[in-house]
């Protein structure tokens, strides 16, 4: 029996749920019993009613999601390495030395925080709806982290004073991404579609033709008749977009913008943490609870 179908007879046999980010290795991807973005996977879990285990393919802050919004089950992290760059640019200690500098100003944190952070947050958001939840705030000033570049969008978008906490926080993968690159890109493949993550520095997104989340990307080159897409994010989400539009061609803006985080997981990590129900996600109840609070107004505005 090949490591696919041990993973799969495991999974019926547990009850388990197998969730995989669109940063996934191509293979892990393949099985997963869900692809999404963060927060769209965080959902699935909660509709998975009879799921007693989830298995997270992803980075920590996504397991750690999960089972803050999942305290029913039981959460699963292939790998232990598997952290986010960013998450751990913004600590809970520092949030609160933010608050206290500006103590009327809500907090609005990327769900690409560690718990302990979104503890402390008012609200928190991803990159696809970080305008709709500031926008939402009858302030005009508002802490914003712990992405530099999705926090200017959000203040180019809201006209709203946005604070980036900490200063200068970002993802290592998507500041890669030149507005030399794009260039290059509009002279070889000049009837593609250049499409950028809401990651990537602001003159990089302002060369773009869409900048949009990963799920956005998805659904924008479903939807539209273009047959060429330069892709600015990840280089796993060019494994979904091929699949689900066979007929349309996708290039990377940079063959190396990889994640060697999200790439951590694979099918041998994951069939060992099935099998052995390892690495369990645990959170202290007092921050899940906070946690779970700001994840809980975010998805109340979805």
């Amino acid at each position: 029996m090949n490591l696919v179908n041990k993973i799969q007879g495991l999974k019926k046999e547990k009850k388990a749920l197998l969730l995989a980010h669109n940063y996934q290795r191509p293979e892990v991807q393949d099985i997963a019993d869900y692809l999404g973005d963060s927060i769209e996977l965080c959902r699935k879990a909660m509709d998975e009613k009879d799921a007693d285990i989830i298995v997270f393919s992803a980075v920590d802050f996504m397991a750690e999601s999960a089972a803050i919004l999942n305290p029913d089950k039981k959460v699963l992290i292939p790998s232990l390495g598997a952290r986010c760059p960013m998450a751990q640019m913004l600590t809970a200690e520092q949030v609160r030395i933010w608050k206290k500098k500006y103590p009327e100003t809500p907090v609005v944190l990327y769900v690409n925080t560690l718990a302990e952070a979104k503890a402390e947050c008012d609200i928190c958001c991803t990159s696809a709806n970080a305008v709709k939840v500031v926008n939402s705030l009858d302030e005009d000033t508002v802490l914003f982290g712990p992405d530099y570049n999705l926090a200017w969008r959000v203040q180019r978008k809201t006209g709203k004073n946005v604070i980036p906490i900490p200063s200068k926080g970002f993802c290592p993968t998507h500041i890669l991404f030149t507005k030399g690159d794009i260039q290059l890109m509009r002279d070889q493949r000049p009837d593609a579609v250049i499409m950028v993550h809401p990651e990537c520095i602001p003159e990089v997104q302002l060369s773009a033709d869409f900048v949009g989340s990963t799920s956005q990307m998805c659904r924008y080159a479903r939807g539209t008749s273009a047959t060429k897409y330069v892709v600015g994010t990840e280089i796993g989400l060019i494994h979904r977009l091929t699949k689900e539009n066979p007929k349309k061609t996708f290039i990377p803006l940079s063959d190396g913008a990889i994640c060697p985080n999200m790439k951590m997981n694979t099918l041998e990590r994951i069939f060992l943490s099935l099998k052995e129900e390892k690495h369990v996600i645990t959170i202290p109840k007092s921050i899940a609870k906070k946690a779970r609070k700001a994840l809980e107004k975010m998805l109340f505005l979805l």
